[in-house]
């Protein structure tokens, strides 16, 4: 049987995306990723957990996160988890999980020439006003209720 390695998560970046390239010019952003849980305790009081990720975004993906996303930007971000291994300078074995993203759909609010963007009321981003260069695909995400299998 083959196994499942899927993350899902929504939440606001912890920092700007860092953006590198590799050789054959090959980019890579790696950012943080803070998800934050409220529920009720015993109490009644309100209590927030938060958790903190490492996205690993590659190429096209990594590019545009640098381009359009910033500290405090909220993200759905889908992926898989990948955990690294290696050797510090002191001989210790140091481990580090990650997202690497496969997807990314801006959710917040973004300002360009004083027009407001915002994710309508599906979750997806109003992107018809964005720059030409990013290539989107309108009909996947003008679906109507009726499109739905159930």
């Amino acid at each position: 049987m083959r196994g499942v390695n899927r993350v899902m998560l929504i939440g606001n970046l912890g920092r700007d995306p860092d953006l590198q390239h590799l050789e054959g010019n090959i980019a890579v952003a790696k950012f943080p990723l803070a998800t934050t849980e409220t529920f009720k305790d015993k109490n009644g009081n309100l209590v927030s957990q938060t958790e903190w990720h490492t996205v690993v975004l590659w190429r096209g993906l990594a590019e545009l996160a640098q381009k359009y996303l910033h500290k405090g930007s909220l993200v759905f971000i889908e992926g898989r988890l990948r955990t690294r291994n290696w050797e510090d300078k002191d001989k210790n074995r140091r481990f580090s999980t990650e997202i690497v993203g496969d997807n990314l759909v801006m959710l917040d609010k973004r300002k360009d020439n004083g027009v407001d963007y915002q994710a309508s009321a599906d979750g997806q981003q109003d992107m018809s006003n964005f720059s030409s260069d990013i290539s989107f695909d309108s009909g996947a995400v003008s679906g109507t209720k009726d499109d739905l299998p159930f």
